[in-house]
């Protein structure tokens, strides 16, 4: 199989995964705040790696090396996840989605930068109808403009600079390495924050389920995540991410009674559209071996 198709294989897990960190996220919202989620949630990702890493022998891949790189790379992520977590609150699902979806933009557009990638007119392309695909459906106003749209669009730089951060992590450390530190040093970042007005709150027994879930859904989608950036360029992986717009639009119309207009349809076509060229142009560029 070709690397790109495999790529977007281990993208769909990742999008799963998302939308039931989104699901997980609004149901404990009630009764934690995103520094306290995210806490937890960190705290149950460090047993699962150890316990998992220790299983499958991979913890002598735990090293050292990087340690600034990783501290970048999970303070980028640590923040888009909190607002992230704030914007499923205040906002409906599709449009938190919606406003993420400028992650892969950032991320085609800062590659070069800190990738060192070529930026491929194709991939420009891509990204520019992937990104009038979410102007259709967010359709952006000033009159409606508020807090939780300011926060899943911030969100979304965080979201890219953590991939593209993770990209470049791969070149020298394991998926083992990578997972560790990211549940390691979020752990930390949580208790910092969550501690900061001396008011740490504890998860009821209604609550723990979901906490678990948040963990696990995490950790599967950062490994399909950082797999799928291991075998693709993050120019091409990142726009995978947009058929999550559709699936979670669907979501929040079963489960929260959001509604869905055709605006919402016809910008997920532009997306996929867009999502579609640019993996039909890499795979031209590197046919599949005989």
């Amino acid at each position: 199989m070709n690397d790109t198709l495999k790529a977007a294989f281990w993208m769909s897990g990742a999008i799963l995964s998302f939308t039931s960190m989104a699901i997980a996220g609004r149901a404990v919202s009630f009764e934690l705040d995103t520094f306290e989620i995210m806490m937890y949630r960190s705290f149950v990702g460090v047993v699962l790696v150890v316990v998992v890493a220790g299983l499958a022998g991979t913890l002598n891949q735990v090293t050292r090396r990087n340690m600034g790189l990783h501290f970048i790379r999970n303070l980028s992520h640590f923040a888009g996840q909190n607002l992230w977590f704030y914007a499923l609150t205040v906002i409906p699902l599709a449009q938190v989605f919606a406003l993420e979806f400028t992650s892969p933009i950032w991320a085609i557009l800062l590659s070069p930068l800190i990738l060192g990638e070529k930026l491929r007119p194709i991939g420009l392309l891509a990204a520019l109808i992937g990104f009038f695909g979410i102007l259709i459906v967010a359709r952006p106003n000033p009159q409606t403009l508020d807090v939780g749209q300011i926060a899943a669009a911030c969100a979304a730089i965080g979201f890219a600079l953590s991939a593209l951060f993770t990209r470049k992590l791969t070149r020298t450390e394991s998926i083992t390495c990578i997972l560790f530190y990211l549940t390691v040093m979020q752990a930390a970042f949580g208790v910092v924050f969550a501690g900061f007005d001396g008011d740490i709150a504890l998860p009821s027994a209604n609550s723990l389920p979901w906490i678990v879930l948040i963990a696990c859904a995490g950790l599967v989608a950062h490994y399909c995540l950082t797999t799928a950036l291991r075998l693709a360029p993050a120019s091409v992986v990142m726009p995978i991410d947009f058929i999550r717009l559709p699936l979670i639009a669907v979501v929040g119309m079963t489960l929260y009674a959001e509604q869905i207009d055709v605006w919402v349809l016809v910008g997920a076509a532009v997306i996929f559209a867009g999502n579609y060229l640019n993996i039909l142009s890499q795979l031209r560029l590197k046919p599949a071996p005989k």
